[in-house]
């Protein structure tokens, strides 16, 4: 989610982000035959690598005393989504549907806000790409455990595609 005054080294972080998510969709729609059980610890420890990832930009955003807190959202709500899951292992399907999709449109809205604050308009694409998948997800979500699998993938496939497009554009002097 990379927004705030991109500062010569934040690619790195557009690029980890867009390498995770790229992964995380490739896993998904590569072992379509998941079960859910395999998949929401592929998504826990998605969320929560994601989290990471952004709060330790936060902390170097910080440093470079630019804009912080749409890091630290990003990174406490994906870390706390990718926990959610953890604790709740046995969640019905419907229920990780849910979960996915409030913590795409949470990302998504905080993505849109930081990235016009800042003109960055392919990070306001990966916004509305996550805030359309989250209600994608709302409209339907008793959808068969491997439709939702394979739209995941999918979504988070396009979203690291965009990130590693707008980790090449990020300043670098």
């Amino acid at each position: 989610m990379q927004y705030p005054a991109m500062e010569s080294e934040s690619w790195w972080v557009l690029a980890i982000g867009g390498v995770v998510n790229i992964l995380f969709g490739l896993a998904a729609l590569l072992w379509p035959g998941l079960t859910l059980v395999v998949f929401i610890w592929l998504f826990g420890i998605y969320a929560i690598v994601y989290g990471i990832v952004e709060l330790v930009h936060m902390i170097r955003a910080i440093g470079a005393q630019s804009t912080w807190w749409t890091y630290l959202l990003v990174g406490i709500f994906s870390i706390l989504a990718g926990v959610v899951v953890f604790a709740w292992p046995g969640m019905t399907t419907e229920v990780l549907a849910y979960a996915i999709a409030v913590w795409a449109i949470v990302i998504g809205l905080v993505e849109i806000v930081g990235a016009f604050s800042v003109g960055r308009f392919l990070l306001a694409v990966v916004g509305v790409v996550s805030v359309l998948f989250g209600f994608v997800l709302l409209s339907n979500p008793l959808a068969g455990a491997l439709a939702l699998v394979m739209v995941i993938g999918a979504f988070a496939i396009v979203r690291g595609i965009i990130l590693l497009i707008e980790a090449v554009r990020a300043p670098t002097a």
